[in-house]
């Protein structure tokens, strides 16, 4: 169990309780090491692609390695991180929840990064940690043998990207986040992983490269660009998440300046590709 002096490490939103239904407390093979994937992002709001990450992580996983995935979060960040067409978080964990709970049997939403400031990723990593193995006391084999909980963060190949630009993220951090946990990329087109991933060489048996074997390019930017024009956005997101935004009359606002720009960029790549087919 946790000690008040290890908890005091971190700082937790009011009547916050780590949620762990679906974390499958009892391994299937003993021979394996343990992992919980986590996805930290906007999800504003979430779609098919970010939920489709995790299965495609799942089947790298069960093909390429000798982990077993005991369970999976999204993380949504907070109001206080400043990024267009972002929601507050009380919707965009509402939404995140309707879509694990209509489509998964296995993820969950973590509302902890949400609901208070800003926090950095090494930390959002490092919360997951402290509560699988210090609270909850990792998982077990069949046969009763203590294991601890290995985290693992899950995101597009542009965070990588992000990553390998200089200046982007602390030296101390990149460490934190690639050294001691490391991670799972899932390509995206329009981002050169491998250049991307030789600037980060010195973590790179803790880089896991996933390519998507069926393009989706779905993305928040695009779902909200649909939302404003009116336009039905229907089997690109679970139902119960188009229903919700319905229902709230969400993303019906006028854009924001920097809203407005990435929309043009978006609209002129896609004028580009369609004069190329």
């Amino acid at each position: 169990m946790s000690s008040p002096e290890s908890q005091s490490r971190f700082t937790y939103p009011s009547n916050y309780s780590f949620p762990h239904h679906r974390l499958n407390r009892v391994m299937r093979d003993s021979s394996k090491t343990p992992i919980v994937l986590v996805a930290c992002g906007s999800f504003s709001p979430v779609t098919y692609l970010h939920l489709r990450m995790f299965e495609m992580a799942k089947d790298y996983c069960r093909q390429n390695t000798d982990f077993e995935i005991v369970g999976g979060y999204l993380s949504p960040v907070s109001d206080q991180y400043v990024k267009p067409g972002l929601l507050s978080a009380e919707h965009r964990v509402k939404m995140c929840t309707l879509a694990a709970e209509d489509t998964s049997s296995w993820l969950m939403i973590d509302p902890w990064e949400a609901f208070q400031s800003y926090q950095r990723t090494a930390v959002v990593l490092d919360h997951f940690d402290f509560e699988l193995n210090n609270v909850l006391g990792g998982v077990q084999t069949a046969d009763g043998e203590h294991r601890n909980v290995r985290v693992m963060l899950l995101a597009g190949s542009d965070l990588i990207g992000t990553m390998s630009q200089p200046g982007v993220w602390s030296q101390q951090d990149l460490d934190h986040i690639l050294g001691r946990y490391g991670c799972f990329i899932i390509e995206r087109a329009g981002t050169d992983v491998d250049q991307a991933t030789d600037s980060l060489a010195r973590w790179k048996h803790n880089i896991h490269i996933i390519s998507q074997l069926i393009q989706n390019d779905v993305s928040s930017t695009k779902v909200r660009l649909f939302l404003r024009r009116g336009l039905s956005v229907r089997y690109l997101l679970p139902s119960a998440v188009v229903d919700y935004i319905e229902q709230n009359k969400l993303y019906v606002d006028e854009a924001t300046a920097a809203e407005k720009e990435k929309e043009r960029e978006m609209l002129a790549t896609l004028s580009k590709k369609k004069a190329t087919t």
